[in-house]
């Protein structure tokens, strides 16, 4: 039967996308200058391959390097000119910090069954220059699973907290128990998936869901938002609380495999029998053809019998193949090692375009429920608001968004699978187009105001023209106060400017009403009466 297969390597990288609060009032946050400030942290910043000594370059970070056409070479890797060189000399886009001290999780799945225990290769978490987002890597792998362990694994393990609860009382679709260990094998913490009050209490109280104990304890000195959180690093959950992940099963036969065991791992499923289908054969009708990349599959020659196939459903990316095949199982050159790093960071890649067009709605959405119209302070705070997130999303634009991504055939076709799984495309034009209505409604506010400027200028003007002329038909020497005492031209001087300054502020308080009388004043079909009306109104309250 399917379940009695073994996988002779099994890999996991589960990428849990997050929105970091910002910790400066300046609209680029650089969160990892908080991080390599706390003290006794378990982060430490991963120096790259290009920072090594050049001569120890090795191959399969070249083959890496070439694998992307050159726009995102710069995004991923740095450039030595332009602005990804700002700080640093080569600096990329991307700063990972890799956690220490957790070497193993060992994760029990059922009340009462047996623990599997698997090495962790790396837990990273990855930041976005100008982007306020972070992705968490955790990579993790063990040799000759069962095919239902692997299965179970990919289903429970990337939880963010429960949704639900058994009868039992244990979380609804997770573990019994995660626990991480160090390499001694000590339990540095374990999951709390079956504490329901303090799941159910924290949305009571914050309105937002609480991480499970274990996440918590990785992802420290960051910590969650919520009212009263007095941490500097902050961060929320942004998607759903199960994590997106890639898996990398070698069998010694890929082609024993059902078509219900291809649909489990790529739709990630309860373990099941080989010949039972997960859904109805109409829902996965166009299984093959929508999620799976066969190029490799079914191949004819001497090389027949070592079969790969590719699964991308844009939450998942599953790779299958033999274990004996070297083509497949290298871990420096062939599919194993390109699954670790360029597929890696395709899938990287297309999750924080997801992620960072989810972050800029969020904001554009907090903005306007913080908007009080008709309170000044409030409309001036939304609009720094609004032009910071339309400077974000430009700079996003321009420095993060491409459609491809590399002119190889197959990793090309990877992405392409992605980013139309996950809907990235059409996110993008819903977010820009928030923009635009951002952008259109500040434009539509500053020709408003310019519009009453202008107005209040021409009434002003129209009044000050009578009084000119008036002052004017004065200076005709009609009145010789020329040799009048000094007292009385100054007591006169004073008199015409205090009735000047009067007329002039009511002529600006009251120059929409002179407006409206100007305009009536103009219209020939006005009668005379509604003339008369329209003037009185202009001195009433």
């Amino acid at each position: 039967m399917s379940r009695d297969l073994l996988v002779r390597h099994f890999r996991q990288i589960a990428v849990w996308p997050l929105q970091l609060m910002p910790v400066s009032a300046g609209p680029v946050q650089r969160h990892w200058e908080l991080l390599d400030a706390a003290p006794d942290c378990e982060w430490a910043e991963v120096v790259d391959e290009f920072c090594e000594d050049p001569r120890a370059f090795q191959e399969r970070h070249y083959r890496e390097f070439v694998t992307f056409l050159p726009y995102a070479q710069r995004f991923l890797y740095g450039s030595s000119a332009g602005q990804e060189s700002s700080r640093r000399r080569g600096e990329g886009s991307i700063r990972t910090y890799r956690r220490r001290g957790i070497h193993a999780a060992r994760i029990t799945f059922e009340r009462g069954g047996p623990a599997s225990t698997f090495r962790v290769a790396h837990v990273d978490l990855n930041f976005f220059l100008d982007a306020d987002v972070a992705l968490l890597a955790f990579e993790m792998h063990a040799d000759d699973l069962p095919l239902d362990v692997a299965q179970n694994t990919m289903f429970r393990f990337g939880r963010a907290y429960p949704g639900f609860w058994e009868k039992n009382g244990d979380g609804g679709n997770c573990p019994y128990s995660v626990e991480w260990l160090d390499a001694d094998g000590r339990v540095l913490s374990a999951s709390d998936y079956s504490d329901r009050g303090k799941y159910l209490e924290f949305v009571g109280r914050h309105r937002a869901p609480c991480t499970a104990a274990h996440w918590d304890f990785l992802l420290r000195p960051f910590v969650l938002e919520h009212a009263g959180q007095a941490g500097a690093l902050r961060y929320r959950q942004l998607e759903y609380y199960r994590m997106p992940f890639m898996a990398y099963f070698a069998f010694d036969d890929p082609r024993q495999l059902t078509r219900a065991d291809w649909v489990r791992l790529g739709l990630v499923t309860r373990p099941g029998g080989p010949d039972e289908l997960p859904y109805s054969p109409v829902m996965l009708e166009d299984f093959e053809a929508k999620y799976c990349d066969d190029r490799f599959w079914g191949r004819s020659g001497e090389r027949s019998l070592r079969e790969v196939r590719l699964v991308v459903t844009g939450l998942t990316l599953s790779m299958v193949g033999a274990h004996g095949d070297q083509f497949y199982a290298d871990v420096e050159h062939g599919l194993l090692a390109q699954f670790r790093h360029q597929y890696f960071l395709l899938f990287l890649v297309a999750h924080f375009h997801k992620a960072s067009l989810l972050s800029i709605s969020d904001e554009l959405a907090v903005a306007m429920n913080r908007l009080v119209v008709g309170n000044t302070e409030s409309v001036k705070a939304f609009k720094r608001t609004i032009r910071q997130m339309m400077e974000a999303f430009l700079r996003f634009t321009h420095r993060y968004w491409f459609c491809q991504i590399s002119n190889q055939e197959l990793a090309q076709s990877v992405f392409d699978k992605l980013q139309r799984h996950l809907g990235n495309q059409a996110l993008y034009d819903e977010v820009r187009d928030e923009v635009m209505d951002m952008n259109n409604y500040l434009d539509s506010d500053s020709t408003r105001r310019q519009t009453n400027t202008v107005l209040r200028l021409t009434v002003v003007t129209i009044l000050g023209l009578i009084g000119t002329v008036a002052t004017g038909f004065l200076g005709m020497n009609l009145i010789a106060a020329a040799d009048q005492p000094l007292v009385l031209r100054i007591a006169a001087f004073v008199a015409i400017l205090v009735a000047t300054f009067v007329i002039t502020v009511f002529s600006i308080s009251r120059a929409r009403r002179l407006a409206d009388f100007l305009e009536a004043l103009s219209d020939e079909r006005v009668t005379w009466r509604s003339k008369t009306r329209t003037l009185w109104r202009v001195f009433r309250r």
